[in-house]
């Protein structure tokens, strides 16, 4: 790309020189150096022409051959859960239920009585037995605290007896609409909430102040950074943190760009729908643009919605956690507002009925370029893959869920769903992008993990052999696109961030590996060295 030549006559205040740049931008997808100014980039090209910009006060960072990627954002997370669970319990690889109790007992020696314990990440799945626990146990141990345990995946908790008793929880409680509570063959709840019943015991939780919260989000922020991470998509933010977040934005004190999506609730929508769209608020920290509804649960939990029944529940085909004409009214409302509608959907009932919704939305409003999104689309029909293509939805992808659920998903499926199981190369060949993340705190913060899972769909111990269904695998190029470029296009950012191209914001970091090039066993080796957003190191390691 032809460099201005006004950018080439002033000096930069920092120029990054000596590296192996991938830019994701296909006009000079591969340079050596690259010069910053007012935390844009001004120049991508050659080390000797960079050195050119370089004036009495230019910094200059000597990478040493280190490969250089734009900085990474997480196109579905959960700013406030992973706050949360940094100062919660730490239930993720536990592989039994006893060691579940063991952890929360430890924490309970430093808590006094009676006041709540709250854990994150027991998964049944892990323990050897699909069955979910009951409260029993967690009872015996802990009789003095009332303790509230997240599934991994969120959408299903366990309570124990005092939890519940604080929570008015018993046999005569009735189930709400798109929740479950399960209980034993007499009708009495074991302690565990799925979905929309989660509410009843977690709406009794004693709520952080805005000083603890405050603190808690800027701990989550320096994890982020520590693995690359200058931005995330947050998948559903009440109004009281979105105030919060632009609080910490105005003060300086957020150092991340935000994609908000607005929680599904009546009034906030009404408040954000009456002010409009907002992009790039506090120097490109905040963006208030888009909304986050739930079509169905998980697969973790028996929740998501499936055409047919799960295979291991027959019983079962999932919850609907709002009615298909919300999702439509919600979605002719944004299109009117000019706000984007992301929906949780894994199954591929959830999917259809998503899908369904937006056409039905997009017909009385036609819009181009609404980038409508569907959060997750783990489980599709195969009818409904073209589907997204079609109607310009973007599927927003995780693929470190494959590589978690791949031990077990098969059970809840069966065979022949399979092919339609996280099926990232078919969408892909129809026209879509896929924006990647992690859902996080459901999975590690590291987006390498999902850089790995994309291009070899194997875990940590390169199991499979050869890959979990190998033809759905991305490419490497289409791996780092779909942690840059691809984000900020689902975004409607990709002329702000994304790459490392002139004009746009200096994000990017070193890593000590190249990712393109290693193995793909060793991409999950590979350290992140530092973490630059707006030209500003944030990160050192």
């Amino acid at each position: 790309m032809a460099q201005p030549a006004t950018a080439q006559q002033t000096p930069a205040d920092l120029i990054v020189t000596n590296a192996r740049v991938y830019t994701v931008d296909d006009s000079r997808p591969l340079v050596e150096a690259f010069a910053v100014r007012n935390g844009r980039i001004v120049f991508t090209g050659s080390a000797r022409e960079a050195a050119s910009l370089k004036g009495a006060n230019t910094k200059v960072v000597d990478a040493g051959g280190r490969t250089i990627i734009p900085g990474m954002v997480d196109g579905h997370a959960h700013f406030n859960n992973l706050a949360k669970k940094l100062r919660s319990v730490d239930l993720v690889g536990t592989r039994s239920y006893d060691e579940v109790i063991a952890r929360v007992v430890e924490r309970a020696k430093t808590t006094p009585k009676g006041q709540w314990i709250i854990g994150r990440g027991w998964d049944q799945n892990a323990w050897g037995s699909t069955a979910f626990p009951t409260h029993d146990a967690l009872t015996a141990a802990l009789p003095d605290h009332p303790v509230l345990l997240e599934r991994i995946d969120g959408h299903a908790q366990l309570a124990n007896m005092a939890a519940m008793k604080v929570a008015g929880l018993t046999a005569a409680t009735k189930e709400p609409s798109g929740g479950k509570i399960v209980r034993d063959a007499k009708g009495v709840p074991t302690g565990v909430l799925v979905d929309n019943a989660e509410g009843i015991v977690s709406s009794k939780v004693p709520t952080p102040s805005i000083q603890e919260w405050r603190a808690m989000h800027k701990d989550a922020v320096k994890l982020m950074h520590r693995w690359g991470l200058v931005g995330m998509h947050d998948a559903g933010a009440s109004r009281e943190m979105i105030e919060l977040y632009e609080d910490m934005a105005k003060q300086k004190e957020l150092d991340l760009r935000l994609y908000i999506m607005i929680s599904d609730n009546a009034a906030a929508l009404t408040h954000y729908f009456g002010m409009g769209p907002r992009s790039a608020l506090y120097d490109g920290q905040v963006w208030v643009r888009a909304v986050k509804l739930y079509a169905d649960g998980a697969m973790g939990s028996r929740g998501a919605a499936l055409l047919e029944p799960y295979s291991d529940d027959a019983n079962n085909t999932g919850l609907l956690l709002s009615a298909p004409a919300h999702i439509q009214e919600v979605a002719e409302a944004g299109l009117k507002a000019g706000f984007q509608i992301n929906t949780h959907a894994i199954g591929d009932r959830g999917n259809r009925v998503v899908l369904d919704a937006y056409e039905k939305a997009l017909d009385k409003t036609p819009m181009a370029n609404h980038r409508f999104r569907v959060e997750h689309a783990q489980i599709l029909h195969q009818d409904d893959i073209p589907r997204f293509a079609q109607l310009g939805v973007i599927p927003s992808m995780q693929a470190s869920h494959q590589t978690s659920d791949m031990y077990w998903i098969g059970k809840r499926l069966g065979p022949t769903r399979l092919y339609g199981a996280y099926a990232w190369q078919s969408l892909l060949q129809t026209g879509v992008v896929i924006p990647n993340g992690s859902d996080f705190p459901v999975e590690e913060v590291n987006p390498l993990i999902s850089f790995h899972a994309s291009i070899a769909r194997q875990d940590a111990r390169d199991w499979p052999m050869g890959g979990w269904f190998p033809a759905e695998r991305m490419s490497r190029e289409d791996a780092l696109r779909s942690m840059t470029l691809w984000p900020a296009y689902a975004g409607f950012q990709e002329q702000e961030m994304g790459s490392i191209t002139p004009g746009k914001y200096a994000d990017f970091v070193i890593l000590d590996q190249d990712i393109m090039k290693v193995p793909a066993e060793m991409v999950l080796r590979t350290s992140v060295l530092a973490t630059y957003l707006g030209g500003r190191l944030v990160y050192a390691k």
